[in-house]
């Protein structure tokens, strides 16, 4: 999956903003203003950094050797770094972002998940 296609997936999903708060070379995507995707613009492979389950997060490193790697520069325990372009399945990384963004919803507010459900 290329950068174009993995930016388009992330903001079709609702309540999702795109900025580069850490300057050119890194992309955000935030549901609700809590991130839950990064992607290294400049980096060759594309990489992008996935919220992840710390035990789901564990399997997929061993799965996946040096494909997906702990979070660079994230918490290793809960983010996961995965190479966009290589031989990850496509259909793998999309459930990834699902899972990342579903995670980042969980820990939203009540009110604020609620605001998110309005949109």
């Amino acid at each position: 999956m290329n950068i174009e296609a993995f930016r388009e997936y992330c903001l079709a999903k609702k309540g999702v903003t795109e900025s580069l708060p850490f300057g050119p070379d890194v992309l955000v995507f935030k549901v609700m203003d809590k991130m839950f995707a990064l992607c290294a613009l400049e980096k060759m492979p594309a990489t992008a950094n996935l919220k992840c389950d710390p035990e789901r997060a564990i399997e997929l490193r061993e799965e996946y050797d040096g494909l997906i790697t702990a979070g660079y520069h994230m918490s290793k325990k809960h983010w996961n770094t995965v190479e966009l372009e290589r031989n990850i399945p496509a259909d793998l990384l999309l459930e990834l972002i699902d899972h990342s963004y579903n995670l980042v919803v969980q820990g939203l507010t009540k009110k604020v998940q609620a605001e998110l459900e309005k949109l």
